[in-house]
């Protein structure tokens, strides 16, 4: 996979060369030969020959007992690990003993594996993969399926149990990504060093909080002068970089009429400032939440309050764009068309995609961190319901993929997501979970599937965990590597429960340990973590045990505690005093897996520059000629008889009666159970009308024409119009 941007310091590994590894034993009893079966090897002439001749020594042995000595054997085999490399960076997390390996490249390009381990049945897992890895170029080890590998080997629980093999997976896991980093320059993530008594940023963590915490003093100064002195509000959305919102959260120190939030409260806050003697507000956003902002001003008498855009050029939104298309206006027709429809549309959409969608279906809004649950409330609560998601294409795939997922688990698992559903009712709704195909978004289309690749690839031998509401690819890595006893998926508590159980095996042991753990879910949890983490660490007085959190986010999107302030989620608790920025998206917007519209080429329009190009323009009659082409579109129409605004926000009243009472209004449900119905029922008797009519003027035509040939053709037409009228019905009830 080629990466496309460097999230942060790249790390590289590069040894002094390997010793040679020790000729591998040969299985030394009479062994009956036996031919591996197909399913778990490749053909020999595709597999590298010290593969090929490890598995034939382990194919010979007759019995477990002789493949349990011959694994002891290869532990043998093993040259001597040097002591200065048995570092915590070197360890192999997910053994049952304490492991470590190394790899480097010779001089002619090809790799050379040491490994080690306290335990002899350990060393001898490592010593198998040493000799059948060691002395393959970087490409030719990559490519080995070791999934079939390890089967070919045939150590079932009569060799080694099944906590030593998962410890086998994990060796190999750790091989390939650090025979990766020989070849690649891998990104890192963001990450936070947590020990008994610290807290370190790591990499772009740090520099992002850097950034934050040290504005430019004089810009600062100049921005909220300009802003005092022209009377000019400004609401931000949070999805800027670490620089901007550094300088914003500064200069509001000096001018408060400086607000960065969600989309869903910077129209209210430009209320607020309208009302407060803000003669102008200036939006740092996509075009539809500066078109948000003049409708709610309008709606609120404010007409004469001027706002102004960025750029003259559009500052779009793919997502929001194709909700507003002709391809998403026929997909709602068919919700319509459909009985007991629900809409749930992604909040970052304009107020004219929520007032049309809802005066077509019944509508409600949802953010990343509340649509699991929006849509498996929706199925529990309404009886035959159909959900019609949009317009994120993506989302709805990822929804799609983690719904599917769920109909294969416990029923006390799905429980612990949604306790009115089991395995049988998630299985049951999957049919009527339906999700925009024509939804892109620009970010998913430049990094779609890179940041878990990157876990893939540069941290497939640490503890992965992910979030059951943070679906998606996340969901499947997590998945794969709780297999081998190296991953979690669940709720918070989950999480937190795994992490404080594998520090708790840590703390067992007496050596210095370092452990990796991804957080596959929104950054706020890390508070929580932190605490659990320290305090384990103080208990125990261990100060050679360290827990590193890495965040698997673009690091350009930043949550700052000043985020949680003025909506309706709880204000944001940072983990330390010397913590002032997270990683990654805030909870409740966007896909904290690809940064966010943080990434997004159009949400970086919204620069410094910018905000001072038009805030020096404002107050002047030939500043105010220069800024017609930064107005937003204003709404004029009416949706149902109400503005833009009021239809706009009934769909996101509707969300906000979910996040306080975990349900859907009375209202919703009554409208989701009786207008579709009434849109179907029309069509339907019409059909049937036509048919009763067509079947009355038969019978008028039967008594009065005279000759059979009129007759004839008048009594086929006749079941024509019948089986036609039939026909519609059908179509009209099923589609």
């Amino acid at each position: 996979m080629q990466l496309s941007r460097d999230w942060g310091r790249c790390l590289t590994r590069r040894g002094q060369q390997t010793p040679a590894v020790r000729a591998a034993p040969a299985c030394r009893r009479s062994c009956t030969v036996r031919a591996a079966s197909s399913a778990a090897v490749e053909p020999a002439q595709q597999t590298p020959a010290a593969l090929q001749d490890v598995l034939s020594k382990f194919h010979q042995c007759s019995d477990a007992k002789q493949r349990y000595q011959l694994v002891l054997e290869y532990a043998d085999s093993l040259p001597r690990y040097p002591e200065q490399l048995k570092r915590p960076e070197n360890r192999v997390l997910g053994c049952a003993a304490q492991a470590w390996v190394d790899a480097s490249l010779d001089s002619s390009g090809k790799v050379q594996l040491r490994a080690a381990s306290d335990s002899k049945l350990t060393a001898g897992l490592a010593g198998v993969l040493v000799s059948a890895l060691s002395g393959l170029t970087p490409e030719q080890l990559l490519s080995v399926d070791g999934t079939s590998f390890l089967n070919g080997l045939n150590l079932g629980p009569g060799v080694v149990a099944p906590s030593r093999a998962s410890g086998a997976a994990n060796l190999l896991a750790s091989i390939l990504r650090r025979t990766r980093v020989l070849t690649t320059q891998l990104p890192r993530f963001p990450s936070l060093l947590i020990s008994s008594d610290s807290l370190q940023p790591q990499g772009a963590f740090a520099e992002a909080q850097a950034q934050f915490l040290q504005p430019d003093a004089q810009q600062v100064k100049q921005l909220a002068g300009l802003l005092r002195d022209k009377g000019i509000g400004v609401v931000a959305h949070f999805y800027m970089d670490p620089q901007v919102q550094g300088v914003l959260s500064a200069a509001a120190e000096q001018w408060p009429h400086i607000h960065i939030s969600d989309s869903l409260v910077m129209a209210d806050a430009a209320v607020k400032m309208a009302q407060a003697g803000c003669s102008t507000i200036a939006v740092l956003g996509v075009d539809f939440m500066s078109e948000n902002v003049r409708a709610v001003l309008d709606e609120a008498g404010l007409t004469d309050v001027q706002v102004y855009r960025m750029a003259t050029d559009d500052i779009g939104c793919s997502l929001a764009e194709a909700a507003e298309s002709a391809d998403y206006t026929s997909y709602l027709q068919e919700a319509a068309r459909t009985p007991s429809s629900l809409h749930v549309v992604y909040i970052n959409t304009s107020l004219r995609t929520k007032a049309v969608a809802d005066s077509l279906v019944p509508t409600i809004t949802c953010t990343s961190s509340n649509v699991v649950q929006t849509v498996l409330q929706g199925f529990a609560q309404v009886p035959d319901l159909t959900v019609w998601y949009g317009p994120d294409t993506y989302m709805g795939s990822n929804l799609a993929q983690l719904f599917r997922q769920l109909a294969d688990m416990p029923d006390e698992v799905i429980q612990e997501l949604h306790p009115a559903h089991t395995a049988a009712s998630v299985r049951e709704l999957l049919p009527r979970f339906k999700h925009f195909a024509n939804g892109t978004c620009i970010v998913h289309h430049i990094f779609g599937g890179e940041t878990c690749e990157l876990v893939r690839q540069a941290y497939g031998d640490a503890y992965l965990t992910a979030h059951f509401e943070v679906p998606g690819e996340m969901f499947t890595l997590a998945m794969e590597a709780k297999a081998r006893g190296m991953g979690v998926v669940g709720s918070t508590s989950n999480i937190l429960d795994f992490i404080a159980a594998k520090l708790s095996g840590a703390l067992q042991e007496s050596y210095a340990q370092r452990l990796v753990f991804v957080l596959g879910t929104e950054s706020g949890m890390i508070t929580s973590i932190v605490r659990k983490v320290q305090g384990m660490l103080r208990e125990a007085n261990r100060q050679d045990l360290e827990v590193e959190i890495v965040f698997p986010v673009n690091p350009q999107a930043i949550t700052t505690q000043q985020q949680g302030r003025g909506n309706e989620a709880a204000p944001i608790e940072l983990p330390g005093s010397n913590i002032a920025v997270l990683p990654g998206a805030a909870a409740g917007e966007g896909c904290s897996l690809q940064g966010g519209c943080a990434s997004c080429p159009y949400m970086k329009m919204n620069s410094l520059d910018a905000l001072m190009t038009v805030a020096q323009r404002v107050g002047s009659a030939a500043g105010a000629a220069m800024l017609q082409g930064f107005k937003p579109r204003a709404y004029q129409d009416k949706v149902n008889g109400m503005s833009m605004a009021q239809a706009g926000c009934v769909p996101i009243l509707h969300m906000r009666h979910f996040s306080q009472q975990k349900q859907l209004s009375d209202d919703l449900v009554k409208d989701v159970t009786s207008r579709n119905a009434a849109a179907v029922a029309g069509p339907v008797s019409l059909c049937f009308g036509c048919a009763l009519v067509s079947h009355c003027c038969f019978a008028v035509m039967n008594t009065s024409i005279c000759g059979c040939s009129l007759l004839i053709s008048f009594a086929c037409l006749h079941w024509v119009f019948i089986i036609w009228g039939i026909k519609c019905a059908v179509v009209q009830l099923f589609t």
